[in-house]
């Protein structure tokens, strides 16, 4: 079957899409998904608008007040579709050593006899959506372009906003342009007479990854991370292993992180930019918008991106990183003006949302907004359709929004977005930040000694999951880099490629971005935390900006460099020199326990572990033991 010569206009490629290798995956698709009809999206306003009506007609979503948030929509999902499915997120590479330790593995050829029968006619009744997108700034040496096909229009009109969507895609693509295959089902075929549902998905679930054919295939899930395969599936899993590739391939290799991209403006008009990686539940958006307190006058912080970051050399030789996404799809529970004003202010229109609570006159709603407001609202209509109160929440425990809630909604809706945030060279990378959420042990803020020990940090970097089972501190999970999830090929090869980078610029004389570890969540004896974290977290970043313009000389701990009190600037902050050693202090003992189970994770990835991380945890033990 070929796509330009099937039957009627809807199955009908536009002239337009000159690309033979395009035309001939989505005939092999059509004929394998057996949709009833296919749609070439565009990515126009008009296809946005058309498909956000048919949703609603559907049921799938809910006009929002237009004079509350103008342009918005309510989607909520079926219970069992809520989060990403790592148990069921596959790499399928040819060798088990390839994909390593930390990701599920399976044989290409075994997962393709496993997934053809699944997509054998799983778009009956449905349509196929050819969705066109680049990840990054259009034509951008940095980006790169992928073809997401889909039954679910959710999935359409979401990544019209998280990515450049539409036919400006094929230009830049051309007649033999490098693409992503992305194929994704709901896996919910409609037979004939069979009434569709408002959120279809199938308890079976897949997203797989092919990293040597660079292919994307998942069915099942209608869900953000699962189905919107710009995101991390492709941004960050097929990517990672692109710019590894591209390193042991002749060319410069380059990095694909779960990192935000922040530029900071001095008093005097001097710029930097960072770019930082944190776990869930440690504050990323809400760094990645910060706003700096009223004391800082004259220094401004700008949004470049989120969540995710791609990292190349520039022609000076210097790391330059660009946004690939066009759109935040944030976590809302947790959000309000206090934590992050900048993020709610990009709420106010053109928004989709979901899993979120609706209000009795049309709004939004989730836990967090009562302290805007100051007070619970008396009655909602919860993520799951039903009446909620603030004493059925009491008496219950029952959640109004669902805790993994989201809205989508495009970076151009950001007070503080940069001006730079769409530039296709990128931006110069000054310094990356490294970020868990540890009630002990580790300082607010230390700077690595040098770039290996700045990957050492990273690589056994961890958060605390919960003390139920173990007493005040929790148990520690190890996040290396925040990649854990998301890292397409083995990781103790990643962290290789991290240190081959650096030694790649380093020969070239280039200077390399600083490497920080930051901790905003040590607690006191109360049990609560001592930083008070949001936009006093200017002040660590102001004391880095000083680091890298060799303004101030910090105190070795043994691990890196730390501020001394006086070296950071405390106008308009009532937190004194015992406060602030509650949260920089470093106790021997516990940093001997700290780096022993540090071995844990080096036995897990002991399988290619660069020797260097093995190297600087014996140099650590012995400085901090001096």
């Amino acid at each position: 079957m070929d796509a330009r010569k099937t039957t009627g206009e809807s199955l009908t490629a536009p002239d337009y899409v000159q690309h033979a290798g395009v035309l001939k995956w989505v005939s092999s698709m059509v004929a394998l998904c057996k949709p009833a009809s296919v749609h070439w999206c565009d990515g126009s306003a008009q296809e946005y608008d058309a498909l956000c009506n048919l949703l609603v007609t559907r049921g799938a979503f809910q006009r929002l007040n237009p004079a509350k948030r103008p342009n918005s929509y309510l989607a909520c999902s079926d219970p069992s579709d809520v989060a990403r499915v790592e148990d069921r997120t596959f790499i399928c590479c040819e060798k088990q050593d390839d994909a390593g330790p930390t990701n599920n593995w399976m044989a290409p050829a075994q997962m393709r006899q496993t997934l053809n029968p699944l997509f054998d006619g799983c778009m009956a009744g449905r349509t196929l959506y050819v969705v066109p997108f680049s990840m990054g700034p259009l034509g951008s040496p940095i980006a790169h372009i992928g073809i997401e096909l889909s039954d679910s229009a959710y999935v359409v009109v979401n990544q019209r906003i998280m990515t450049r969507m539409g036919r400006a895609v094929f230009d830049v693509l051309g007649t033999d342009g490098e693409f992503v295959p992305c194929v994704h089902s709901v896996g919910a075929p409609l037979r004939p007479g069979s009434t569709d549902v408002k959120w279809p998905c199938n308890p079976t679930k897949y997203i797989v990854h092919f990293p040597q054919t660079r292919e994307i295939w998942s069915y099942g899930s209608g869900y953000g991370g699962n189905a919107l395969l710009g995101k991390k599936c492709l941004a960050l899993r097929i990517a990672s292993t692109m710019g590894y590739a591209a390193a042991h391939g002749g060319a410069p290799g380059w990095l694909a992180e779960h990192m935000l991209i922040l530029g900071v403006t001095n008093p005097q008009g001097r710029k930097y930019h960072i770019a930082a990686a944190f776990p869930s539940a440690c504050g990323k958006t809400n760094f990645s918008m910060l706003v700096p307190p009223a004391s800082f006058k004259g220094w401004k912080v700008s949004t470049i991106g989120d969540d995710i970051a791609w990292i190349k050399p520039g022609v000076d030789g210097r790391m330059r990183a660009i946004n690939p996404e066009a759109g935040y799809f944030g976590v809302a529970p947790g959000t309000n003006h206090h934590t992050n004003p900048n993020c709610m202010a990009s709420l106010d229109r053109n928004v989709i949302f979901t899993n979120v609570a609706l209000t009795d006159d049309g709004d939004v709603w989730w836990e967090g907004m009562e302290k805007d407001s100051g007070s619970l609202p008396g009655h909602l209509i919860d993520w799951q359709g039903q009446d909620w109160t603030p004493a059925l929440a009491r008496e219950t425990g029952a959640k109004a929004a669902h805790p993994n809630a989201r809205f989508t909604v495009a970076a151009t809706n950001n007070p503080a977005l940069d001006t730079a945030w769409d530039d296709p060279q990128g931006v110069p990378i000054d310094a990356f930040i490294f970020g868990g959420r540890r009630s002990t042990t580790v300082p607010l803020v230390t700077q690595a000694h040098n770039w290996v020990e700045g990957v050492y940090m990273a690589a056994t970097m961890g958060s605390e999951t919960t003390a139920a089972a173990t007493g005040a501190q929790g148990v520690v999970r190890r996040d290396p880099f925040a990649m854990l999830p998301f890292t397409g090929y083995n990781m103790s090869d990643y962290f290789q490629h991290w240190l081959d980078m650096g030694k790649k610029l380093g020969h070239t004389g280039v200077k390399l971005p600083a490497i920080f570890c930051v901790n905003w969540f040590r607690k006191g004896d109360d049990g609560k935390f001592v930083w008070p974290g949001y936009g006093e977290n200017m002040r660590v970043l102001k004391w880095m900006i000083d680091r890298i313009e060799g303004r101030v000389s910090g105190v070795d701990n043994g691990l890196g460099i730390s501020p001394s009190y006086a070296e950071m600037q405390w106008d308009g902050l009532d937190f004194d020199a015992h406060a602030f050693a509650r949260v920089t202090d470093m106790d021997k003992a516990d940093w001997a326990q700290e780096i022993a189970l540090h071995t844990a994770l080096f036995t897990q990835l002991a399988h290619h572990l660069p020797p260097e991380l093995s190297a600087t945890q014996r140099a650590l033990q012995q400085r901090l033991a001096a």
